[in-house]
């Protein structure tokens, strides 16, 4: 059964189990590392490990990628967008910011702000064009207001997965 929420589609029909839990934790802690890595350390086949990775990459539960800091790659200046919107153009004003590609990070919330996303530029230029040309233009957008990072100060992906205890 698959289930489809803004774009982005879900397989439900197998959640994840212990041995998936602990590839994930692995995975957390080091994106490299090899499927034969992880086979030895689950004392478990490397086909296994191949196939259940896929199935945890296209069920949309993982991603592997290289997480990189945007200040040292040549973005000056990294925030936080909060977004609000009139309710009922909501799919219409997701389409829009999907396609934008300064937004790397874009979810629906609670709380006073309804749409909530994370964007790298490179100038303060870069940042006016982004909110008030473009994004304060999308019919249903009501209001932007906007955080901009100044500091990391921490930035782990090690945080396991719902089945761990404790």
């Amino acid at each position: 059964m698959q289930k489809q929420v803004s774009g982005i589609v879900t397989d439900r029909k197998k959640d994840i189990d212990q041995i998936d839990s602990r590839m994930i934790r692995l995975l957390q802690k080091d994106g490299r590392i090899s499927n034969i890595e992880i086979s030895k350390q689950l004392s478990i086949s490397e086909a296994t490990v191949r196939s259940r990775l896929k199935r945890l990459i296209d069920g949309g539960y993982i991603q592997i990628v290289a997480v990189s800091n945007p200040l040292k790659l040549g973005f000056n200046i990294t925030g936080d967008l909060y977004i609000h919107i009139e309710m009922k153009k909501i799919e219409k004003v997701i389409q829009e910011l999907r396609k934008i590609k300064e937004l790397w990070y874009i979810v629906m919330t609670t709380g006073d702000t309804d749409i909530n996303a994370e964007f790298v530029v490179k100038t303060l230029e870069d940042l006016n064009d982004l909110v008030y040309n473009r994004i304060n233009r999308i019919d249903g957008i009501l209001r932007v207001e906007t955080s901009v990072i100044m500091k990391f100060i921490k930035r782990d992906y090690d945080f396991g997965t719902g089945l761990e205890q404790g």
